[in-house]
């Protein structure tokens, strides 16, 4: 048996500066054209809702924004039904041609009883056991930061 994984990075260089990605990774209404699982998201200032679908699969998890620093790194916090679910960021680097965006997962379910009850919501609304979530994340972010990527290409 292998050992769980607890947290996820991917990373993917775009061609804009570091300021154009954060900008565009900010404004959360627009995760839906890049995240392959977001669906709708409903901003209420340094919260917001997603919408998620996977397969038959359709969930919501009510997400808040814990860093937000302007061309460096954006993250925000998703906790269903008040239990803590995961943190989701992006570090930026700036590079010769643009920005080496990092995207990262780290599950926050981790301890105790809140921890069991969130594991089992978490597969009955994404389908996914807790021993696969990371590598589904893993290739949910690849494509992700593809998304992005063309989002910010020369066309944008």
């Amino acid at each position: 048996m292998t050992a769980r994984v607890w947290t996820v990075e991917e990373s993917l260089e775009v061609p804009l500066p570091p300021h154009a990605v954060y900008a565009a990774l900010a404004d959360v209404r627009r995760m839906r054209e890049w995240s392959p699982e977001v669906i709708w998201v409903w901003p209420r200032g340094r919260r917001f809702v997603g919408v998620n679908r996977k397969a038959g699969w359709v969930w919501f998890g009510t997400c808040r924004i814990v860093v937000a620093d302007p061309g460096r790194e954006f993250a925000f916090d998703n906790i269903t039904f008040g239990l803590p679910v995961a943190r989701w960021g992006y570090r930026l680097t700036p590079t010769e041609r643009g920005t080496l965006v990092t995207e990262y997962w780290t599950d926050l379910r981790r301890h105790g009883w809140r921890r069991r009850i969130a594991e089992v919501l978490g597969l009955v609304f994404t389908g996914t056991p807790p021993a696969r979530r990371a590598d589904h994340n893993r290739t949910g972010m690849r494509e992700t930061l593809r998304r992005l990527r063309a989002a910010c290409g020369p066309a944008a």
